[in-house]
């Protein structure tokens, strides 16, 4: 089982002071919800878990560390720590990373929906289905039934980096990735930002997507800048819908549809919607995913005369620019 390899691959990198720390999943209130552990000796690696609702991105917790650090990690974190490695937030050599293929992480707000105020006690797993139960009651359901959306559509279940990898790798799922994605572009202009206007309007500016996200890890953002001071509170117009449009496009080519934002958002915004479509895009337009590559910075941050760039320049410009720079 995950669980027991993690403990003891944990704890056997603690004891012979490989890294100074492991960051994993611990049980958090409910069976339901997990949080992050923070384990510094060997003796406290019991504590690791890994289950169905290890859904927080732990790549988020290894900035600004001044320790090597051992992190359990499945192929959204693995590919956020690809990104701080592109991007020299980290070194490769100072993270030791616990590989653990995913089958995806279940949804906790879908659960609840389905068993409405009955208290869920236990949950189990049998050939592809989830079984809940609780004081005088048993459901079953599909488990792509109960999947988080980022998880239903996850192009990479497995890590793609790790020292030490535990169980098998699993097979991807990269041919109805975007289907939703696709659906939505069949629609006009207007009515794409009229959908997105009507779920942004519920946001209340917490910020909660934004602390979660792992590639959000600027020391002062700029929606908490006060002079010039660029946000209000809700219900000033419009902020929200801003905010969001600019935080997706700060995260295009960065993005590892992880989930993490959507997951911490309050009012169960479908954050991803958006932030997919631009990963569709960069994946499109410059044959790119994020985190897949040490050796490959994102498009975004990088310039190349052979890019795309109709948008901007004519085909007449384009020769004139060649000239100058050949």
């Amino acid at each position: 089982m995950p669980t027991e390899a993690i403990r003891s691959i944990a704890a056997k990198a603690l004891e012979e002071k490989r890294v100074g720390l492991v960051i994993g999943f611990t049980p958090g209130a409910s069976p339901l919800i997990t949080q992050p552990a923070f384990i510094e000796e060997s003796s406290a690696a019991g504590k690791l878990i890994w289950n169905d609702f290890c859904v927080g991105n732990l790549a988020k917790h290894l900035l600004r560390r001044d320790k090597k650090i051992g992190i359990i990690a499945n192929g959204c974190a693995s590919r956020n720590i690809v990104v701080y490695i592109v991007e020299n937030q980290i070194k490769r050599e100072d993270i030791y990373i616990i590989g653990v293929p995913c089958q995806g992480m279940l949804d906790r707000r879908k659960i609840k929906a389905l068993s409405g105020r009955k208290k869920i006690k236990d949950i189990g797993t049998e050939s592809g289905r989830v079984i809940l139960s609780g004081d005088g009651f048993t459901k079953e359901y599909s488990r792509r039934e109960l999947l988080r959306e980022s998880c239903l559509y996850c192009r990479h279940k497995n890590p793609v980096i790790y020292d030490v990898l535990i169980g098998e790798l699993t097979d991807e799922n990269k041919e109805t990735a975007d289907q939703d994605i696709e659906l939505m572009e069949t629609q006009s202009t207007e009515e794409r930002l009229e959908h997105f206007r009507t779920i942004f309007d519920r946001c209340t500016l917490c910020y909660a997507c934004r602390n979660a996200c792992p590639v959000c890890y600027c020391p002062t953002c700029f929606t908490d800048r006060t002079d010039p001071k660029w946000f209000d509170k809700p219900p000033a117009s419009g902020d929200a819908f801003t905010f969001h449009l600019l935080r997706a496009m700060h995260c295009a080519g960065r993005c590892t549809d992880c989930g993490a934002c959507e997951s911490a958002c309050p009012v169960g915004i479908p954050i991803t919607k958006l932030t997919r479509k631009l990963n569709k895009d960069i994946r499109t337009l410059y044959n790119f995913e994020a985190g897949l590559s040490i050796e490959t910075p994102s498009p975004l941050s990088v310039y190349d005369m052979e890019d795309p760039q109709d948008f901007i320049l004519t085909e007449e410009l384009k020769r004139k620019a060649k000239t100058i720079t050949s």
